[in-house]
C-alpha cells in the first residue's frame, strides 16, 4: 500500500477533502452500527445455531470487548506508524472478518463466528482509534469545527440506528446477511481510502521512536475486559436476555470489577514512566483535555441511563406499543442530527465550554421534565421533552469533541482520538452499571425505576455541564 509522501499543512483541498470525509464517515458509521445491528437477530441466531442465549450474546460481546481492549493500543501505535496506515489496516481486517462472519454464519458454527467477530472488533478498534485524528488532518483549521460536527452527528445517529437498519435487512433476508452488508461498503471505503486519505508517516520528530510494550497492551486489555464482564454480568440480571453469566452471584460480579480496577491501577502506574504511553496519561496532564474527558464520560453516562430507562417507561408505565415507543424515541436522535451542524458552525465564535455547558444544562432540564411527566402523558408531552434532550446533547457533543481533538499536540492526535472513543465507551459502561443498580432497588416495570434512573441521568448531565463550564476558567488561566 503506497503512502503519499506529501505533507498536509492545513487540511486537504477540494474535492479530495470530500472523498476523504466520505471514507472517515462511512468507516465510523460501519463500526458503530455493528455494535447494535446484531441485537435484533439474537433470537434467530440462537434458534438456528441451536445454542443458548448466554452463548449467542457473545456474538455481540466479542466485538465490544475487543474494541475496548485494543482501542488505546491502536491509537498509541498510530502516533508512531501514521493514522492513514492504521485506519486502512483496520479497515482491511474489518472487511475480511465480515466475510469470515458470513461464512461462519452459513456453516452454523458459533465458536468460529464469535472468533471472527473478535477479529472484526480488532479491525474496528483500528478505525475508531484514528477517526478524529484523520478529521483533524482532513479539514483546514478554520473548518475543523464543522468536520468534528459531521463526525459527531454520524456517531450519534449510528449509535441508535442499528435496530432500525437490522429490521430493514431482516424484512427481506435472513440474519447472516447482516454481516454481508459490510462487504461492499468495506471494499468501496478501502479503495477510496487508499486514494484520498492524507498521510502522516509517523516520522514526526516529536513522536518518541519506540515500540509498544506487550505487557502494557495486555494490562490494558485485562483492565477493560474484566470491568466489561463484571458490568455485563450485573446488567444481565435486569435484562430479559442472559449474558455471560446471568446466574453469577453479585459478589463475583463486583469482584471482577474490583479486579479490573486493581489491574488498572498497576497499569496506569506503569504508564507514568512510558515515553509513549498506551493510556495517554500525558494528555490528561493538560487541564482542559482532562475536563473535556470528564465532560464526555458523564454526558454519555447520562445518555445511556436514559436510553435504557425510556423503553421501560414508555412500554410498561405509559402503555405504548413497541412501534409507538420507537417512533417517540426517534425525536431525540433527530434533534441531535439537526443541532450538531449548527453547533459546528458556532465553534470558534462561542467558547466550546459555553456551548457544552448550555447544551448539557438543556439536556439535564429535559431529562428532569421527562422524569416529572404525569401518569398519562400525551405524545406531544413526550416528544417536546425528547427534543430538548436531543438539542442539548447535539449542542454539547461537537464542541466537546473539538476541544479534545485540538487541545492535544498535533503529534499526539492519535492518542487524543483514542481517548475520545474510550470516553464514550467508558461513559456508556458507567451508565449501564448505574441503571443495573437502580433497577435492582426500584421496579423497572411500574415506572418507579425508570423515573429514578431519569432523575439520576439528569444529575449526571448537570455534572457534565459543570465540567464543561470549568474549562472556561482553565482556558482563561
Amino acid at each position: 500500500m503506497k503512502e503519499n509522501s506529501a505533507s498536509i499543512p492545513d487540511g486537504l483541498p477540494t474535492p479530495a477533502r470530500y472523498y476523504a470525509v466520505v471514507v472517515v464517515v462511512l468507516g465510523i458509521a460501519m463500526t458503530v452500527l455493528d455494535g447494535t445491528i446484531i441485537n435484533l437477530a439474537l433470537p434467530s441466531i440462537t434458534r438456528d445455531l441451536q445454542t443458548s442465549a448466554a452463548q449467542t450474546v457473545w456474538v455481540i460481546n466479542a466485538y465490544q470487548i475487543t474494541i475496548l481492549a485494543f482501542l488505546l493500543p491502536c491509537a498509541a501505535l498510530s502516533d508512531v506508524l501514521g493514522y492513514r496506515r492504521v485506519f486502512l489496516c483496520g479497515l482491511s481486517l474489518y472487511t475480511l472478518a465480515a466475510l469470515a462472519c458470513l461464512a461462519c454464519a452459513f456453516f452454523s458454527s458459533l465458536p468460529a463466528l464469535v472468533t471472527a467477530r473478535a477479529i472484526q472488533g480488532l479491525g474496528a478498534a483500528g478505525m475508531m482509534s484514528v477517526n478524529t485524528a484523520l478529521v483533524r488532518m482532513i479539514y483546514p483549521i478554520k473548518l475543523l469545527g464543522r468536520g468534528v460536527a459531521i463526525n459527531s452527528m454520524v456517531v450519534a445517529a449510528s449509535s441508535v440506528a442499528g435496530p432500525t437498519f437490522a429490521a430493514g435487512i431482516l424484512s427481506v433476508a435472513s440474519w447472516p446477511w447482516l454481516f454481508a452488508v459490510n462487504l461492499p461498503f468495506g471494499i468501496a471505503v478501502l479503495v477510496l481510502g487508499c486514494r484520498f486519505l492524507p498521510n502522516n508517516p509517523g516520522g514526526n520528530t516529536k513522536t518518541p521512536k519506540t515500540t509498544l510494550s506487550w505487557l502494557d497492551v495486555l494490562l490494558n486489555a485485562a483492565m477493560f475486559t474484566l470491568i466489561f464482564l463484571g458490568v455485563d454480568s450485573l446488567g444481565a440480571r435486569e435484562a430479559a436476555s442472559a449474558s455471560l453469566s446471568a446466574r453469577m452471584p453479585v459478589a463475583s460480579s463486583v469482584a471482577m470489577i474490583l479486579l479490573g480496577i486493581a489491574v488498572g491501577i498497576i497499569y496506569l502506574r506503569r504508564q507514568l514512566r512510558q515515553p509513549l504511553p498506551v493510556f495517554p496519561v500525558d494528555l490528561l496532564r493538560i487541564p482542559v483535555f482532562a475536563l473535556s474527558m470528564c465532560t464526555s464520560v458523564t454526558a454519555f453516562a447520562a445518555q445511556t441511563l436514559s436510553y435504557v430507562a425510556l423503553p421501560f417507561l414508555l412500554l410498561d408505565a405509559y402503555g405504548r406499543t413497541p412501534l409507538q415507543a420507537g417512533a417517540l424515541i426517534t425525536a431525540w436522535p433527530l434533534a441531535i442530527i439537526v443541532t450538531a451542524p449548527l453547533a459546528g458552525r458556532a465553534i470558534g465564535r462561542i467558547p466550546d465550554g459555553t456551548l457544552g455547558g448550555i447544551g448539557l444544562g438543556a439536556m439535564s432540564l429535559g431529562l428532569a421534565l421527562i422524569a416529572l411527566l404525569p401518569s398519562q402523558p400525551t405524545d406531544a408531552d413526550i416528544v417536546w421533552r425528547f427534543l430538548i434532550c436531543g438539542f442539548g446533547f447535539g449542542l454539547f457533543q461537537s464542541p466537546n469533541n473539538h476541544t479534545i481533538v485540538t487541545s492535544a499536540p498535533l503529534h499526539r492526535s492519535g492518542g487524543a482520538s483514542g481517548m475520545l472513543g474510550s470516553a464514550r465507551l467508558t461513559g456508556q459502561t458507567l451508565g449501564a452499571v448505574m441503571v443495573a443498580i437502580i433497577f435492582s432497588m426500584a421496579d423497572p416495570h411500574n415506572g418507579h425505576g425508570p423515573t429514578l434512573a431519569l432523575g439520576v441521568s439528569s444529575g449526571f448531565a448537570a455534572i457534565a455541564g459543570v465540567f464543561s463550564m470549568l474549562r472556561l476558567r482553565t482556558q482563561a488561566r
